[in-house]
């Protein structure tokens, strides 16, 4: 089956618009995916990017007007019923039955892909142990917290030990504790030699767990690569330096220009300098030592690396949803890319 679990080439989406009125609106433009096994690997882009529709594709909730999908060797277009034996899938929205408890929501979903009643109490048991749950586990679901309905809808998508996790939006509405709860179990799955697919809207997210990002833009890929690539491709390192007022400024711009990219940047009466280094802290060092050499005495000094943030500024033009509506309050699965389709409105 080769070294990539999942494989997608040239999918095309377009949506009408409702009732026939308006434009029709394309969703994805010839987006080609490959995702290694036992890795993370990350759709990263702004609301209504295609994040979304790309992975509707790809768990076969979805049909593209044109491109291929493959799943652990699966064709996805000609056989999708295999292909959803074969993944688990959690969306943006847990989907669990607030009035059964935990265990009896994972025993549902058991009984669902097949399994006895022993077997399927067994494996909720499993889970119910995995994903810490054994103290609400005899409780209804809608006395769960975000967090924990999160971790059990999660545990739900593992009922079947599928070789593929499809994780849309995973930690949106949770808080800081919820959110590095989530990244552990994500971590322990790939650790287990699970696949996992996400799309975040948390550059952090991507950041710590991501092995590959794929950066999305109005339905076309991007940028692909680590997030360290992605960083220094979109931006070098900034060195920002504070000399002495008595600091000859000729001196300053010479040396910073020979050692720096580009033009150093300094105002008429500041002790303030930055210039981009193409090495980062090596650079730095160098351009510090020589100044000192120069007899000017740099009082302060930092250095920046690019952030994912520079990235998306650089690719798209646009800042991603850092998970928080205009008013601080924390967003909710409606206000992030829930459906690219709607943008077909």
């Amino acid at each position: 089956m080769g070294d990539h679990a999942i494989e997608v080439t040239g999918l095309s989406k377009t949506f009408g618009s409702r009732f026939g009125r308006g434009e029709s609106h394309r969703a994805l433009g010839g987006v080609d995916l490959a995702v290694k096994r036992g890795t993370v690997h990350a759709l990263l882009g702004p609301n209504g990017a295609g994040k979304t529709t790309t992975v509707r594709i790809i768990s076969t909730l979805l049909r593209p007007d044109e491109g291929t999908v493959s799943v652990l060797g699966v064709d996805g277009l000609a056989q999708p019923a295999l292909v959803r034996r074969r993944i688990g899938v959690s969306g943006q929205y847990a989907a669990v039955d607030a009035n059964l408890t935990g265990w009896e929501n994972l025993r549902m979903v058991a009984r669902l892909y097949g399994m006895n009643r022993k077997a399927a109490g067994v494996r909720a048991d499993e889970l119910i142990t995995d994903f810490q749950l054994e103290p609400a586990r005899d409780r209804p679901a809608r006395n769960y917290s975000g967090g924990m309905r999160r971790r059990l809808d999660l545990a739900g998508a593992l009922i079947a030990r599928p070789g593929v996790v499809i994780l849309d939006e995973p930690t949106t509405g949770l808080d800081p504790r919820g959110r590095r709860e989530m990244w552990a179990l994500i971590e322990s799955l790939v650790a287990s030699g699970t696949t996992v697919l996400l799309t975040t809207q948390y550059l952090e997210e991507a950041d710590a767990l991501a092995d590959t990002i794929t950066v999305i833009d109005k339905g076309l890929v991007v940028a692909e690569g680590t997030a360290a690539e992605l960083k220094a491709n979109a931006q070098q390192t900034q060195l920002t330096i504070e000399v002495g007022v008595l600091a000859d400024r000729d001196t300053v711009h010479r040396v910073l220009s020979e050692h720096g990219s580009g033009s150093p940047r300094g105002t008429a009466h500041s002790t303030s300098w930055q210039v981009a280094v193409p090495a980062g802290t090596a650079s730095a060092a160098e351009i510090i030592q020589e100044l000192s050499v120069a007899d000017v005495t740099v009082t302060d000094f930092r250095v920046d690396a690019p952030t994912l943030d520079d990235v998306f500024l650089a690719l798209t033009g646009n800042q991603v949803g850092d998970g928080k509506n205009t008013d601080g309050s924390t967003a909710t699965a409606t206000d992030a890319d829930t459906d690219d389709e709607e943008a077909a409105a």
